[in-house]
């Protein structure tokens, strides 16, 4: 039986090497994506000394959040698509918000996140593939939500996040994330605070790496198939 140590020890070394060989140089973070996963096997993670969990089902996270209440350096990203009825709860819960596509969510994360808290740190989503299948603005809309969440006092900017098509084609996939990097580039210019590109998951880690990732989302390689 694999251990969840053993898979997250294999988990960053296959990190490693990608950012090794990535023309980019600068780290890129690890966000355990434990959507589905029981909290012992967070847990585990955690004991082996992981931080950073990602969610995308609002009341199971918050069950976990609450599990966890007494871990103060524990870190919660929400990486699901947000429906307007539950926008409350995630700005009340998460540190992490990264699936921000529209401007009606940005104003409602930011009336919503409770002022004894310190802002919520914040990606907007692109659909940088315009798969009709995946949520996301589109690359011309990055601009205008980026100015409205640069003045939300609650909300605090911090990139971009995108998921995409899934293929196989090795070549497409590294020309989306190398358009996303771009667009990533070009808001960093504006908004210099701004540091995290969220892209590549456990299927296309290496190739989004090489496209520029700052932080890649890995579940199945961590924690297994989801049920």
């Amino acid at each position: 039986m694999v251990t969840i140590a053993e898979r997250l020890r294999s988990a960053y070394q296959r990190l490693a090497t990608a950012a090794e060989k990535s023309p980019h140089n600068f780290p890129v973070r690890l966000l355990a994506v434990s959507k589905t996963k029981p909290a012992e096997l967070i847990q585990a993670a955690y004991d082996f000394g992981q931080r950073s969990f990602g969610e995308s089902y609002v009341q199971e996270a918050i069950d976990k959040i609450r599990h966890f209440a007494n871990t103060p350096d524990i870190e919660w990203h929400f990486i699901g698509p947000i429906q307007s009825n539950k926008s409350r709860p995630i700005a009340e819960h998460f540190h992490w918000v990264q699936s921000v596509d529209r401007e009606k969510i940005a104003k409602r994360l930011n009336e919503q996140r409770p002022a004894s808290l310190p802002p919520l740190q914040v990606l907007i989503q692109v659909n940088i593939s315009a798969d009709p299948a995946k949520s996301g603005c589109m690359p011309e809309d990055i601009a205008p939500l980026a100015k409205l969440i640069s003045n939300c006092a609650q909300l605090n900017l911090r990139g971009l996040m995108t998921i995409t098509e899934q293929t196989d084609d090795e070549a497409k996939q590294l020309y989306y994330f190398q358009q996303m990097r771009a667009c990533f580039d070009t808001l960093r210019a504006q908004y210099p605070e701004v540091d995290t590109l969220s892209m590549g998951m456990s299927g296309d880690l290496e190739t989004a790496v090489a496209g520029g990732s700052t932080m890649v989302r890995i579940g199945t390689d961590i924690f297994g198939q989801r049920q």
